[in-house]
């Protein structure tokens, strides 16, 4: 089951409140708030477009650029201090960047997980 919807570079979650009868979500990655909510699958896709044009058109009248989620940058913690050390002295040994040993984990990563 696919929990997300895509719109003009957007993410929103999809969520049911059985209580309610009522989908709902949210824009993810950005600070802004946006959400939208349908008692049915296509009226929870129109609010969600409706939301996200909404935002949009906000941000042009005001003179802002819209929030893009996911920018491509991100900052990583490691709980575990000794992780972190392991992957510097890897990268150090192997004449690599950090960042770029996380992203080759992610790309891996991703890779087996589409199989």
């Amino acid at each position: 089951m696919n929990n997300i919807m895509e719109y003009k570079g957007y993410i929103g979650s999809v969520e049911f409140s059985e209580p309610d009868e009522l989908f709902f979500g949210k824009v993810q990655g950005i600070r802004s708030l946006i959400s939208y909510e349908g008692s049915t699958a296509a009226e929870l896709i129109a609010d969600f477009h409706g939301a996200v044009d909404d935002y949009i058109a906000l941000c042009k009248n005001e003179g802002v650029p819209p929030e893009t989620a996911y920018k491509g940058s991100l900052n990583v913690r490691f709980k575990n201090r000794d992780l972190h050390r392991q992957a510097a002295i890897y990268t150090i040994t192997h004449e690599q960047s950090l960042n770029s040993f996380i992203k080759e984990a992610v790309e891996e990563k991703l890779a087996t997980a589409a199989k």
